[in-house]
């Protein structure tokens, strides 16, 4: 008959010693480490900027020099931003400016075609009444005219009609109108 060595060993002996030597260890850790952690939280914290006035001996001029570089900064975004409210109600004034200029130009493109047509149709008509007349009382008439307007009125009647007025004219009046017909679309292109 063998013997079994399990039977004499005590059963969890040797674990339940290493398990309270590891309870034991954290314990002692814990109380050597947190009694300074604790003691930390309960210090009064220092601001900030004191921290760094300690830490660093130009830390409060930085500081100063900072914070008015911020303050400098703030007022010269107000400023852009001012501007630009400015130039936006500048812009909305030129544009409410151009649209009226603009209808106003249309307006007076209107009236001087109005004015236009109502000339040529006076033009038109006086030139009817000079080419019904005789040539000879035509002719006594565009005598006494001013030459380039006299030019004017013969340019637009037919040329039979402008012939026989001409004609009724002095020789020196004849050809100064002559002289004048002949050379308005001198200056034209011609091409």
């Amino acid at each position: 008959m063998t013997r079994r060595r399990s039977d004499k060993r005590p059963k969890g002996g040797v674990l339940a010693v290493i398990s309270l030597l590891m309870i034991g260890s954290a314990a002692i850790r814990l109380g050597l480490e947190a009694g300074p952690a604790l003691a930390k939280t309960t210090e009064p914290a220092m601001p900030k900027a004191n921290q760094a006035q300690t830490n660093l001996p130009g830390a409060q001029v930085l500081l100063t020099e900072l914070l008015r570089r911020e303050e400098a900064l703030k007022q010269r975004e107000a400023a852009v931003l001012d501007k630009e409210k400015a130039l936006a109600i500048a812009d909305q004034a030129i544009e409410t400016r151009l649209a009226a200029l603009q209808e106003a130009e249309e307006s007076l493109r209107a009236t001087l075609s109005i004015a236009e047509k109502a000339a040529e149709t006076d033009l038109t008509r006086l030139t009817d009444v000079y080419q019904s007349m005789k040539p000879k009382d035509a002719a006594a008439l565009f005598e006494t005219m001013d030459p380039g307007f006299a030019a004017g009125f013969l340019s637009r009647m037919p040329p039979d009609a402008a012939a026989g007025v001409l004609a009724g004219l002095s020789p020196e009046a004849a050809y100064t109108i002559s002289v004048i017909m002949a050379g308005r679309n001198a200056a034209a292109p011609q091409e």
